[in-house]
């Protein structure tokens, strides 16, 4: 069944990055980096390192199907996978394969260079999606668009700022995951941390992998100290947040009792019994997507608690989960990505749901004209109990504001943009500008 939904949860390029043939490369990458640092080190002669390298380089003259056999049986795969190294490389050979480490040491390292990986897929798909963002943000800068909040109408904002918004998510969310990425350590100490098969170049040793692996030295192990796992955990969670919160917006934006934007595609969006429909598809998953993040993120946090020097099973349960939530965060990312891409923006509807909804506009500006003579509180209630006459006797607010001696009529019709010149956005253009140079600047010299 996972298969069939695949295309909807495991979209994008994160999801090979941590497939099971790319635990296998990351182990062995690990293995023969490993190898590469011995070496380096003096502990075991390079034509060692180089064969255990070379047999890492080429997984087709390694026993896989036994490794996969009795991974359960020895608790992670890295038992028989050391197993099958030594048996490939032989026994002359075999001296510089798996030296001084542990099997965490082994597969935390790999969980990092798998997360590294996939981060890179991920953010290649927040790219696509900010983009995106910023194109609309430029072409719809002063497109006027009611504001919501509390999902009822507020006062007019524009497109450009709502899109600026958006773009303000995706890259800061690029910029907390690069982040996280820069700081991934490797993961060297041995049995139970003290180094101690290692020959007494264990610390050597460490920083050696850690340069073999463009990964960050650490001055102690960390096999029960979760940190960057949990820095993982956080950084995706944040980026799947952003990713929803755009998505469950444009998804609202395309109802059709709204219909003020829509993904424009020729093969979604159908329905099996609704023809006429045009569903947010990609919106729609990506927002699936995201929603799967936050437990597999508590998880990864419940999993900190470990015990002594090696956790029994909450160390464990992090590699499956550490991997979906990269999956369904990469694949959130590429969905929306393809959805922002296709969105359709009308600016006619948005304006006239703006030119429809002119009571809040004109209801603030009644509450800035009456401040000066009663008070923030009190003209806040003034302009409330005008809005209640305007609807208890089914007049329009605007009439009720011209009946008013308190006030400049005609000044608090042109300030709610009733005079024609249009409603005020504020700063929202000049907010708009500031986004898209900072993105600018985010993006300059990419590709």
């Amino acid at each position: 069944m996972s298969g069939l939904l695949d295309g909807t949860f495991a979209r994008g390029d994160a999801a090979a990055a941590v497939s099971g043939d790319a635990w296998f490369r990351s182990l062995l990458a690990v293995e023969a980096a490993l190898a590469r640092a011995a070496a380096r080190t003096g502990l075991v002669p390079t034509t060692a390192a180089d064969a255990v390298a070379a047999a890492c380089a080429s997984p087709a003259r390694l026993d896989l199907a036994t490794v996969v056999a009795r991974a359960a049986d020895a608790g992670n795969p890295v038992p028989p996978l050391v197993r099958a190294l030594s048996d490939a490389v032989g026994e002359r050979d075999a001296v510089a394969v798996h030296v001084g480490a542990t099997s965490q040491d082994v597969v935390d390292t790999a969980l990092v260079l798998m997360s590294r990986d996939a981060i890179g897929a991920i953010d290649a798909d927040l790219a696509a999606a900010a983009g995106a963002a910023a194109g609309l943000a430029r072409a719809h800068r002063d497109d006027v668009l009611m504001g919501r909040t509390l999902m009822q109408q507020g006062l007019p904002t524009t497109f450009g700022l709502k899109a600026a918004g958006w773009l303000a998510a995706l890259d800061g969310a690029r910029l907390r995951l690069a982040e996280v990425v820069a700081s991934l350590p490797v993961q060297y100490g041995g049995a139970v941390g003290t180094l101690a098969a290692s020959g007494g170049a264990g610390v050597a040793v460490r920083a050696a992998l850690a340069e073999e692996l463009g990964l960050t030295t650490t001055a102690v192990p960390w096999h029960t100290v979760r940190l960057p796992i949990a820095d993982l955990a956080g950084a995706l969670g944040a980026a799947a947040g952003a990713v929803a919160t755009v998505a469950v917006d444009v998804v609202l934006l395309a109802q059709s009792e709204v219909a003020e934007a829509a993904e424009v595609s020729e093969t979604r969006g159908g329905s099996s019994a609704m023809p006429h429909k045009n569903n947010p598809v990609a919106a729609i998953s990506a927002r699936a997507c995201a929603r799967r993040a936050p437990g597999l993120v508590g998880t990864l946090l419940a999993a900190m608690e470990q015990e002594h020097e090696r956790a029994a099973g909450a160390w464990h349960a992090e590699w499956p989960t550490l991997t979906d939530l990269l999956t369904t965060v990469g694949s959130a990312a590429s969905w929306l990505a393809e959805s922002l891409s296709s969105l359709q923006v009308d600016p006619a509807r948005m304006a006239a749901a703006v030119t429809a909804a002119a009571e809040g506009p004109l209801a603030a500006a009644l509450a800035d004209a009456l401040t000066p003579s009663l008070g923030r509180g009190a003209a806040h209630d003034a302009a409330a109990a005008a809005t209640r006459e305007a609807r208890g006797s089914g007049r329009p607010l605007a009439e009720v504001v011209r009946a008013r001696t308190d006030v400049d009529a005609a000044a608090v019709l042109a300030a709610a943009g009733l005079d024609g010149a249009g409603p005020d956005v504020g700063e929202a253009g000049a907010q708009v500008d500031a986004a898209l140079a900072e993105h600018g600047a985010l993006t300059e010299g990419e590709t």
